[in-house]
């Protein structure tokens, strides 16, 4: 007999063929699965910003704040401005009351001690809000609430000396 070659043997399988279909399959599912991965911390990034961003807008910025003093240096008002809603925030912290023909006025006052009105106090009132504008506030050192006539003094007039109330303005950083 002679040796022939026989045409019906299998060829032998080839093994390196098939690791690297193996390995380019696991290459893909992992691809696949970082891009997933990414595009979910993505939309989670994005989230917390648009979060924060929200927080930001609802809190308050304080800008300047005060401390106003009576004559024996206690604390008579605080005072804050947000920089969001443009009001000058008083919150009394004494029980000191105007009388029925009086009004407490507030005062901006310059490096020079020249008073600028801001507006009369509401009477009888714990917290009030006064529309001030930034650029006011940035000129002045100090803010000082005097006692005046019912409705306050007329424009471009000097307030009644001495102050009720003086303080110094401080400019907080944000």
């Amino acid at each position: 007999m002679t040796d022939t070659p026989d045409n019906n043997t299998p060829k032998p399988y080839n093994w390196t063929l098939q690791r690297w279909r193996l390995a380019t399959i696991a290459c893909v599912i992992l691809l696949a699965v970082a891009a997933a991965t990414m595009a979910s911390m993505m939309e989670q990034f994005k989230a917390q910003v648009s979060h924060l961003q929200t927080k930001l807008k609802t809190t308050q910025q304080i800008k300047y704040v005060s401390v106003l003093l009576d004559d024996k240096q206690r604390p008579a008002m605080l005072l804050s401005f947000d920089l969001q809603d443009a009001y000058l925030q008083v919150q009394r912290l004494n029980d000191v009351k105007e009388g029925q023909e009086d009004s407490m006025q507030l005062w901006a006052l310059d490096s020079e001690g020249r008073p600028l009105s801001l507006g009369v106090l509401p009477t009888k009132l714990k917290t009030a809000q006064v529309p001030v504008s930034d650029k006011i506030l940035s000129q002045a050192v100090g803010l000082a609430i005097s006692v005046e006539n019912k409705g306050g003094v007329e424009a471009g007039r000097m307030p009644r000396l001495p102050y009720l109330y003086t303080g110094a303005l401080v400019q907080k950083a944000l």
